[in-house]
């Protein structure tokens, strides 16, 4: 690790790190977040000409305390006239990011694709913005380690800082925290960080927010993260052959969608998700025996998250190859087939009410009370508030802490985020977030490059093809008012 200072027109900065083991882009971002000039604006003069952005350090003969000279003009807010209308370039970052109607893009480090579409995917949800936000530097738990409170608040504070401005981000603190607290995600192969799975990345991060959003000794709410994307989960456990049957309840925070030859709609990989053969030790029959795991969906999350089993590993090649069979899934998504029977009884009532609410809009008179059937067409308001979930049901309360409206889950999800991969091996290719904004718009961030996306074409991110293919999906649940 190198210290250098560095001359950009009048301004002189002291003391910028530079780690020789990584390339020179990862400098130039750095001086981005120091000037404002943008990595390919840079020109930077060291020995034998200008500073290439895959550079080797080690040719160039920088040394400890030189001075490098920067030329290059920075991203320039126009002033307005005194008189006249207000452009968008007018305005302060924050007003800026406001009116451009979505977040900021994410530059990439070095292979880091997999994070940033995470990153923009998850901070896409309200809910867990408010919570981070209550997080404190100070407010660590005895029994929560070092590298997950900080990697919490970095998580926070970039969270804030794409909400506050239209320039793309450098996640650098965020993404030094990521490696230190999960260290395969610092792998290298030729001296450059190696692309990982997004899913994992999803998954370990989402864990370390559980351990850290728990409130200590808060029985009544003891965990953020699990009301928000926690799916409880009770499954019996069958062998046909000894008679065994055992049934157990275990909260997971993604389904899974399996995909094999018979499988074409999210819906039937669902149901292969949900069922498992699995041989183990049977204690009547005094060896393995093969015993049939089935699973149901006894509480639902306000937001539903789906992995596509999509990689799996390939001796031959030694990595994880990728399953590129089209499936179909949709905008609204129902899951009340995947409920169990005490769920569904929770869910007949809220249901109902929607069925009404969709007659209303008709002109129809309200159904008497029946017993609940699936309706995948309906449409209804997304209600916001917070989600406290248990078997299907959720509170909303005031400022004060006095309910003021209770709020259902009906069973039913829109489609708000989908994370694609493109290639053929999931350490290897691209990944990119689309996300639905508030104003009802897809922005499709692929990197530091937000791109405006029609609805119609989210839906076509299926498979089959090369093009990008979607990874995992999350759902934000529909509630109705009781």
């Amino acid at each position: 690790m190198l210290k250098v200072s560095v001359k950009w027109q009048k301004e002189v900065f002291p003391d910028v790190e530079i780690d020789t083991s990584q390339p020179p882009y990862l400098f130039k971002v750095q001086l981005y977040d120091l000037t404002g000039v943008p990595p390919e604006r840079q020109k930077i003069m060291v020995k034998g000409g200008l500073l290439k952005d895959d550079a080797d350090w080690s040719t160039l003969g920088v040394k400890q305390g030189q001075k490098l000279m920067m030329m290059g003009t920075a991203d320039e807010i126009v002033k307005a006239p005194e008189k006249g209308p207000v452009f968008m370039e007018d305005l302060p970052e924050e007003e800026q990011a406001i009116a451009v109607g979505h977040s900021a893009g994410l530059f990439n480090l070095g292979n880091t694709c997999y994070m940033n579409s995470t990153v923009q995917c998850l901070h896409s949800v309200p809910e867990l913005k408010s919570a981070l936000l209550q997080y404190t530097q100070s407010g660590r738990r005895n029994d929560l380690d070092q590298p997950s409170h900080m990697l919490t608040v970095a998580t926070r504070d970039l969270f804030s800082e794409l909400d506050k401005t239209a320039k793309p981000v450098a996640p650098m603190q965020f993404w030094m925290l990521l490696r230190k607290k999960y260290p395969q995600f610092g792998q290298l192969h030729n001296g450059v960080f190696m692309q990982q799975d997004a899913e994992e990345c999803w998954t370990q991060l989402l864990y370390t927010l559980s351990q850290s959003l728990r409130s200590p000794g808060a029985n009544e709410n003891p965990d953020t993260m699990k009301e928000l994307f926690g799916v409880e989960l009770v499954s019996r456990t069958h062998c046909q052959e000894s008679g065994e049957e055992s049934s157990e309840s275990e909260t997971v925070y993604s389904l899974k969608c399996h995909i094999s030859h018979d499988v074409n709609h999210l819906h039937e990989g669902l149901r292969h998700g949900l069922k498992s053969e699995l041989e183990k030790a049977s204690p009547s029959l005094g060896r393995s025996a093969i015993y049939l795991k089935e699973s149901r969906i006894n509480g639902l999350p306000r937001y539903l998250t789906i992995q596509f089993v999509r990689f799996f590993w390939k001796r031959e090649s030694n990595q994880k190859a990728k399953i590129l069979r089209k499936v179909d899934y949709p905008l609204e998504l129902d899951v009340y087939d995947f409920c169990s029977d005490d769920l569904r009884k929770k869910l007949e009532a809220p249901r109902q009410r929607l069925r009404d609410e969709e007659g209303k809009k008709l002109g129809l008179k309200a159904a008497e009370k029946s017993s609940t059937s699936k309706d995948n067409d309906v449409k209804m308001s997304d209600a916001e508030g917070s989600s406290k979930v248990a078997g299907g049901l959720s509170l909303t309360t005031s400022q004060d802490g006095a309910p003021v409206e209770e709020k259902q889950l009906t069973g039913i999800y829109d489609l708000v985020a989908v994370l694609t991969h493109k290639g053929r091996s999931a350490d290897s290719g691209h990944y990119v977030a689309w996300v639905k904004q508030e104003s009802g718009k897809w922005i499709l961030f692929d990197d530091d490059n937000p791109i405006p996306q029609r609805e119609e074409d989210i839906t076509k991110l299926s498979g089959g093809g090369d093009w990008h293919m979607a990874y995992i999906c999350m759902y934000k649940a529909r509630v109705v008012p009781m």
